[in-house]
């Protein structure tokens, strides 16, 4: 099992140069889990991507529901307070923090691409390869 941020999801979705990256990760470890958070920026991810172009409405509800299927039963509410305390020691965001509580409350691996999380935790953060 191993937490994955938002953007590690949507590289795995959303074919791009990273992809790659994100489908070793995905046969080294099936079990993926995320704060509830995940879904709100994945959806805010794709609103994006349409707004610019990028995916048409069918195309995002397609990769929207993919997200969900690859995602069921694999998100966590994690506690405010535990939120504001990883926030304080880290100085990272609150909506990075829920990352980062979870996978610490876990006692696993946080999968990121964001420099700050993978500078402020190295201890628990990791950029996949």
């Amino acid at each position: 099992m191993i937490v994955v941020d938002t953007n590690i999801i949507a590289y795995l979705l959303i074919r791009g140069e990273r992809s790659e990256a994100m489908d070793r990760l995905l046969a080294d470890d099936r079990e993926w889990v995320a704060p509830r958070l995940w879904i709100d920026e994945f959806i805010n991810i794709l609103c994006t991507y349409e707004r610019n172009g990028l995916i048409d409405s069918g195309e995002s509800l397609s990769l929207l529901t993919d997200a969900l299927a690859l995602m069921d039963g694999q998100s966590y509410e994690v506690p405010p307070e535990r939120i504001l305390g990883v926030a304080r020691r880290t100085g990272c965001s609150g909506y990075d923090s829920q990352y980062v509580a979870l996978a610490e409350d876990l006692g696993t691996k946080l999968y990121t691409c964001d420099k700050k999380v993978l500078r402020a935790c190295p201890e628990i953060a990791t950029l996949p390869k």
